[in-house]
């Protein structure tokens, strides 16, 4: 089969196209997809570079999100038949490891899979609207419900509101009735974002965001006597720079939630802000198989968008991916074989 095949951590050019790659063979309770449709995350970037601490046994090929029809089913596998529509849930809950990091993702032409880890998806969602879902998608809902918690009437900040986490959190945040502040680098991100709901956005490139929401909100004040100054959440999974900055956004007893680091996982900090304004740091960790669930149901209603920016064919993935790690995407990209 063919397929993007990693073999040395490095820069682009370690992702190979290869033509004869060993065709997957589905053995006990696994089946074999045949893919349809790959989005790509900024994890993919970090595979290709190598990660402190992740061990990658090479040959790997990348791609956490997978979408596809069943083309071969193994023994001990009940309750599927060849050529259902599929997503993969990226992770093996039972065995442990991770598509497209531990074991061979898609893509490529084709994937092997745990049954376990497959999800129905329903006649109404595409396979890319679908391919788009578990690892941004899924960490957002995670991020903004189950552990953030964000509610009607709340005022939500934003940052990198243009990539495939963001573009999902200000739709979740306005589906509760918060009131979204989005920061994006162009004009053009912005008024993406306005169109999806955005209440106010802030170009980060030209202007200082901790500036603009002071004007918007007020500036945090421990001693506020009632008043309601910044913002009750922020979403911050960049990290770098902009960390303390977010702190500084907050109201007294505000939630930073964050789910990544983007752009460095060891920004300067000043614990003063969290002790003084009582702040809280929630983190999330990718997804559970029911937020991917309640994500297909919410596409499928309609109530949610998956945004995607464009699609490219297996062997344009290097371009694809530097779209992501030049950050000039605006939600998704993928990748169909």
């Amino acid at each position: 089969m063919r397929a993007i095949v990693l073999r040395e951590h490095g820069g682009p050019e370690k992702l190979v196209l290869e033509e004869n790659f060993p065709d997957p063979q589905a053995g006990l309770g696994e089946v074999v997809v045949k893919v349809r449709a790959t989005s790509l995350n900024y994890h993919d970037v970090f595979t290709r570079r190598g990660m402190p601490g992740i061990k990658v046994a090479f040959p790997v090929i990348p791609g956490l999100d997978v979408a596809g029809e069943i083309a071969s089913i193994g023994e001990g596998v009940e309750g599927w038949a060849v050529g259902d529509r599929v997503l993969i849930d990226p992770i093996n809950r039972v065995e442990g490891g991770l598509t497209g990091e531990t074991i061979h993702g898609g893509l490529a032409e084709l994937c092997r899979t745990k049954a376990h880890q497959l999800v129905r998806i329903p006649e109404r969602v595409s396979f890319e609207e679908a391919a788009a879902l578990p690892c941004a998608y899924g960490t957002a809902i995670r991020m903004m419900h189950t552990n953030g918690e964000v509610s009607q009437g709340e005022r939500v900040l934003i940052l990198g509101a243009s990539g495939g986490v963001g573009v999902c959190c200000v739709q979740l945040a306005k589906l509760t009735g918060a009131e979204v502040v989005a920061c994006a680098g162009s004009q053009d991100k912005e008024e993406k974002l306005k169109a999806l709901g955005a209440d106010h956005t802030i170009n980060y490139r030209q202007k200082d965001f901790v500036k603009e929401i002071y004007a918007l909100y007020g500036k945090p004040a421990r001693r506020a006597h009632g008043a309601r100054l910044g913002v009750d959440v922020a979403v911050n999974y960049t990290g770098g720079d902009t960390w303390v900055k977010t702190l500084r956004c907050l109201r007294v007893g505000g939630r930073l939630l964050t789910c990544g680091a983007t752009a460095g996982f060891d920004p300067q900090e000043d614990l003063r802000f969290i002790w003084t304004f009582e702040l809280k740091i929630l983190g999330s960790n990718s997804w559970a198989r029911t937020d991917i669930e309640t994500l297909l149901s919410l596409v499928e209603s309609g109530k949610l968008k998956v945004v995607i920016d464009r699609s490219y064919p297996l062997a344009e993935t290097n371009e694809a991916l530097r779209l992501i790690e030049d950050r000039e995407v605006f939600g998704k990209v993928v990748v169909i074989p």
